[in-house]
């Protein structure tokens, strides 16, 4: 059996998409705020932000221009403020000025105490490290604290289900390019779309992708044509540049790199213009172009 839908409840609090949303989940008593830094101050007088909760600050590197991410707890203080004021006190300090955004995780029965809101900081922090998509600015590595065998399982669920939450508000942070790790340079058989490998092997490179729905990753391990072409195309030798942190002397990739189109990730892999439905091949021979005609035919 497949996996069962799930009824996502979004309120959009300012009467448009842009502002702050309310977002619960069907049987969950999580409780999720998208709010933009703008937007902060007419959050006041809720008492969902008077209580304790995980948060997340997103936005973008003026060094590198990629999305970064800083994960966050907020207890209730003796003044009895809570999520709104930590946000506050980010929103004044000038070493985070990159956020645009909030996303606050809390609950409706106000249930989050220390230990609750010690172990999610550590859970949704390293979820966010190994998923690779976001640069996570936390300098230190969050306690995750002493929980019970039965306190890890209730928490564990409420991680499933702010999963799901997260990537409906658009942000795809703890979500892996593709959820097979990249592990041998042997291709891997197989008709099922989630683990199909293709490749390009030529003598200035051996590379593995696989398609996802955002568009085709090449996997970590892959090698790639160390010199581009005159004719290499701008946005493929843009890529490069930016990913040259995570290729190596002997232009083997440290990491999965996402592109939207197959051509996309050749000429990254090839340093020309190329083709890509023709170039991503299957095991056994058959393109990328092939293999899609094979499946409108069925």
């Amino acid at each position: 059996m497949g996996k069962r839908g799930k009824n996502i409840n979004l309120f959009l609090m300012d009467g448009e998409p842009s502002g702050r949303i309310k977002c619960t989940l069907a049987n969950w008593t999580g409780i999720t705020y998208k709010i933009p830094r703008t937007e902060l101050d007419k959050c006041k007088g809720r008492d969902d932000f008077s209580q304790s909760g995980v948060y997340f600050l997103f936005g973008t590197s003026d060094q590198t221009g990629k999305p970064v991410v800083y994960v966050g707890q907020a207890g209730v203080r003796k003044n009895g403020e809570g999520i709104l004021y930590r946000l506050q006190e980010h929103k004044r300090n000038p070493d985070k000025d990159y956020w645009t955004e909030a996303v606050v995780f809390t609950t409706s029965n106000n249930s989050f105490g220390p230990t609750e809101i010690s172990y999610l900081e550590n859970r949704f922090t390293n979820l966010a490290l190994n998923a690779k998509r976001y640069q996570v600015q936390n300098s230190n590595d969050p306690t995750q604290g002493n929980v019970t065998e039965e306190k890890e399982s209730e928490l564990e669920e409420f991680t499933d289900y702010a999963k799901i939450v997260m990537g409906a508000l658009g942000h795809k942070v703890f979500e892996p390019l593709t959820q097979y790790a990249a592990v041998s340079a042997t291709p891997v058989s197989s008709t099922d779309e989630s683990t199909q490998i293709f490749s390009i092997k030529r003598s200035e490179a051996n590379a593995r992708a696989r398609l996802t729905s955002e568009g085709v990753v090449v996997l970590a391990g892959s090698s790639i044509r160390k010199d581009t072409v005159p004719s290499c195309p701008n946005f493929a030798k843009t890529s490069r540049e930016d990913n040259k942190e995570d290729i190596d002397e002997n232009c083997v990739l440290q990491k999965d790199i996402l592109f939207k189109t197959p051509s996309g990730a050749s000429s990254f892999v090839l340093g020309a213009p190329t083709n890509g439905n023709i170039e991503w091949k299957t095991e056994d021979g058959k393109t990328l172009k092939e293999m899609e005609a094979t499946e409108a035919a069925e």
